[in-house]
Order: C-alpha cells, then structure tokens, then sequence
C-alpha cells in the first residue's frame, strides 16, 4: 500500500472509529473494566449520609467540624490487542475482510481505552509473532497502532495461537485487560490459555465470516485454503455438505466457548456484515453487571 493512500485509509479508520467510541463505548468502557482500586483524593466537610468509617479524624478534631475522605479509582489500565494476521485474515464475502473489520474494532477499543487514561499496546502474530508494540498512551500512538493493523504482511502460512499467547505472558508482566482477535482455527493452546487467563483479564474476540458458518448454494466453487495453500472442488448445491459445514462451525464455535468458559474468561463473536458496535456495546454492558 502506498503511504498516501495508508495515511488516507488511517484517516479514514479514524473519523468512524474516534465517532463510535466517542458516542457508544467511553462510558461502558469504563463501566466494563475497572481501575485497581481505590486512592486517596481529598478531605472535604462530612454530609448527612456519609460513610462514618471515612470520617478523618485528625482534621475533624483541628477544626472542630466532621470532615471525611474522599476516595477516587485508580483508573490506568494497560490494554492488550493480541491481533491474528496470518493469511485467513484477508479472507471475506461481505464486502468487507476479516483483517479490516478486526482493524475497525481494534480502533474502537484503543480509542475509548485512551479517553479513559489507560494504555493501548499490539501483537501481531501469525505462525509466530510479526510484531510488538508496548502499551502506551496518547492519539499519535493509536494511529501508528492502526497503520501496522493495515499493513499487508502475509509473512507466515500458519496460526501459533499458543505462541501467540506465550510471548504475551512474558512480555506483560503487569496484569491487563487482553483482547485476543482471531478466527481460532489453530493448533490446541488451552494450557497457555489457562496461564493467561490467569495473570490477565482476557477476552476471546471470534471475528468469522458468514460463508464459515453456512455455505451458500451457488453451485461448485473452486476454494484454496490461505493457509495450508490446498485447493479443492465444492458443490454447494449438495445439501448435506453444507449441513456438515455448518456442523462443523458449531462444534468449532462451541468448543472454544467451553474453552474460554472453563477458564473463567469471556469469549464474544463478530460477524463480517453484522453490527459490531451493537454486540461489544452488549459485552460492555454485561460486563458492568
């Protein structure tokens, strides 16, 4: 991609991303995800109501009236985007790819992590890690986020979620709020899944097609795999081939729910062509309950 057209693409992403977030998710980003705990602010006069366990005393006794303290969150947080782009991330049928919409939501997340004072850092991984950015804060800092979320970097064939996750642990000593952005489709990864989930409050964002989850029929369709590069002959008008596709996707779909509930972690999934503004503003708010 030429720089002109990346910086008009960034620009782009910006405007409708920065308007989302803005609009939709500050205060249930907020809501969502809490700070560490709660630090000390100020003294100010006791009112009729207030906790009496807060009344500070030595202020109360110098000037002879109840004062209290008052406590505000300590709100900075780091945010984690774990970014799949192997090469079944370029791959859509609803005028849009994967790797764009998971751009759009990872812009949306940066962005609202930022106007609550937290930091924002990127993996990029596909059959290893492509790339590291560490968490910082502030809007120029996002915007390189984004650029390296447009780059075409086709550099591996493969999808290492546990290499993935692996080089995460150690890099990310401080706990964080993760957002891991794939397809899932990768070798096992539940025991370093266990050790993340532990360490980190993470969660599992499934972006996938509609074609994964139902095939159309539209006849024979000659289909490569961008990953393995193995290509093949369907026939889609065949009636039981797309209800073992779509069995397929379901046991896929539940399999990593069960994963992801098992270790106490939240998993959500993104459709390409539906709203995903709709469905994270959902999480947020189930999340703040």
């Amino acid at each position: 991609m030429e720089t002109s057209e990346l910086l008009k693409k960034v620009r782009k992403i910006e405007i409708k991303t920065k308007g989302i977030s803005n609009e939709l998710f500050s205060g249930e980003y907020h809501s969502a995800f809490k700070g560490r705990g709660m630090s000390f602010s100020e003294v100010r006069d006791y009112h009729y109501g207030d906790d009496v366990r807060n009344i500070e005393w030595n202020v109360t006794a110098r000037t002879g009236t109840p004062h209290v303290k008052v406590f505000e969150e300590e709100r900075e947080l780091t945010v984690m985007l774990i970014v799949d782009v192997s090469p079944s991330s370029g791959f859509g049928t609803r005028g849009q790819l994967r790797k764009d919409l998971i751009t759009e939501i990872c812009a949306v997340l940066s962005f609202s992590a930022i106007n609550n004072n937290d930091k924002v850092g990127l993996i990029l991984f596909s059959e290893g890690i492509d790339l590291f950015i560490p968490p910082k804060k502030g809007k120029k800092h996002i915007l390189r986020i984004i650029r390296e979320l447009l780059e075409d970097r086709s550099v591996g064939n493969g999808t290492d979620i546990k290499a993935a996750l692996e080089y995460f642990n150690n890099v990310i000593k401080k706990r964080s709020i993760c957002f891991l952005l794939t397809d899932f489709y990768a070798p096992s990864f539940d025991q370093v899944l266990q050790i993340a989930s532990r360490r980190h409050d993470l969660i599992g964002l499934h972006v996938y097609d509609p074609f994964e989850k139902e095939l159309p029929d539209a006849g024979i369709l000659h289909i490569r795999d961008a990953e393995t590069g193995a290509i093949r002959w369907l026939d889609t008008s065949d009636a039981s081939l797309r209800r073992e596709h779509a069995d397929q996707f379901s046991k896929h779909a539940k399999a990593i729910e069960n994963s992801f509930k098992k270790r106490g972690s939240d998993l959500v999934h993104i459709e390409i062509g539906g709203s995903y503004e709709l469905v994270l503003r959902k999480f947020f708010k189930q999340r703040a309950r």
